[in-house]
C-alpha cells in the first residue's frame, strides 16, 4: 500500500476561491474584510508567518492591516493598541501573533481581544464554545485539519483519532473537534506509555510533538489516516515534518506532507474567520 498524499496546498486554494467570491459580496454590501496583524519585536519565524498572511489577504481580497510594534513595548501599550483595534469598525479580525516578548502576559493579551475579533479561536469565551460545540471561532490549524480530512470524505464518526500532542494551539483543541465530529479521541503526550502501542489503534493518527521524524513505521497500522502537523528545519536545510514521511506513507491509507499539507490550511482557515466575522457584521448591521 502507498498512501494518497493529502495535498493541503490545493485543497486551501479551492478554499480561498471560494473565500474570494464571499469577499465581492461583502464588497458590494459596503463591507470590506479588514484583518489586524500585530508584530512585536522581530522573530524571524514570526515575520515570516505574517508575510504569509499579508498574502493570503491580498489573494482573496481581505484589507490587511500589520502593526509593527518594537520589543521593548510595554504590555500596557500593547493592551492600549488592541483596546484601539476593538473598537475600530473597519477591522473584523485581531490577531497578535505569538510568541511574545517574556515580559508580555500571553494570556492577558490573548484575553483583551474582543470575542467578535478573535479569529485566532485562543480566547477563553472562543475555547469553551468549542468545547461545547457552540458557533464561535475555531482555532485555525485544527480546523485545518478537519477540512482536510472532510475533503477527502473520510469518515470521522465512530472512528478512534489518537492525538499525539497537547498544546493549547493545536493538541488539544483538534482532539475536541473531531470529538465534535462523533469521533473517539485518544491524547498522548510525553509524559504516556506505551505509546506505539496507542499510537497503532488509531483510525485517524494527529502527530504535533515539534520532533522530526519521530513516528516512524511501528507507531503506524495498515490503512491509517496519517496528519503531520510539525515542521522541523534539518541541518541540511530541508523541511520535515515530526512524521518519517518515507517510511510510513508505505503503510499509512492517506498522509500530510510536510511542506504544503497542513501549513496552507492555517492562513486558509484564518481568513475564514475574518470574513466571517465581516459577514457577521454584516447581518448585525441590516437587521
Amino acid at each position: 500500500m502507498v498512501a494518497e498524499i493529502i495535498q493541503g496546498m490545493e485543497i486551501a486554494q479551492q478554499k480561498r476561491s471560494e473565500l474570494k467570491e464571499k469577499v465581492g459580496k461583502l464588497k458590494a454590501e459596503g463591507i470590506t474584510p479588514g484583518l489586524a496583524v500585530i508584530l512585536v519585536g522581530n522573530n524571524p519565524a514570526s515575520r515570516s508567518y505574517v508575510k504569509g498572511k499579508e498574502k493570503g489577504c491580498e489573494e482573496v481580497g481581505i484589507y490587511s492591516e500589520l502593526i509593527e510594534l518594537p520589543e521593548t513595548i510595554t504590555e500596557e501599550q500593547l493592551l492600549q493598541e488592541i483596546n484601539r483595534l476593538n473598537s475600530d469598525d473597519t477591522i473584523h479580525g485581531i490577531l497578535v501573533q505569538l510568541p511574545l516578548p517574556k515580559h508580555i502576559n500571553e494570556d492577558a493579551v490573548i484575553e483583551s481581544i474582543s470575542p467578535e475579533k478573535d479569529v485566532d479561536g485562543f480566547h477563553p469565551i472562543s475555547v469553551g464554545k468549542m468545547m461545547t460545540g457552540q458557533d464561535t471561532f475555531l482555532p485555525c490549524t485544527p480546523h485545518g485539519i478537519i477540512e482536510l480530512v472532510k475533503a477527502k470524505n473520510i469518515d470521522i464518526a465512530g472512528k478512534h483519532v489518537v492525538v499525539i500532542g497537547r498544546s493549547n494551539i493545536v493538541g488539544k483543541p483538534v482532539g475536541q473537534l473531531f470529538l465534535n465530529e462523533d469521533a473517539t479521541v485518544t491524547y498522548c503526550h510525553s509524559k504516556t506509555q506505551n505509546l506505539k502501542e496507542i499510537s497503532k489503534l488509531a483510525d485517524i493518527l494527529v502527530v504535533a510533538v515539534g520532533r522530526a521524524k519521530f513516528v516512524t513505521a511501528d507507531y503506524v497500522s495498515e490503512g491509517t489516516v496519517v496528519i503531520d502537523v510539525g515542521v522541523n528545519r534539518l541541518e541540511t536545510g530541508k523541511l520535515c515534518g515530526d512524521v518519517d514521511f518515507d517510511e510510513v506513507q508505505n503503510i499509512a491509507s492517506y498522509i500530510t506532507p510536510v511542506p504544503k499539507g497542513v501549513g496552507p490550511m492555517t492562513i486558509t482557515m484564518l481568513l475564514h474567520n475574518t470574513v466571517l466575522s465581516a459577514e457577521r457584521k454584516q447581518m448585525i448591521c441590516t437587521k
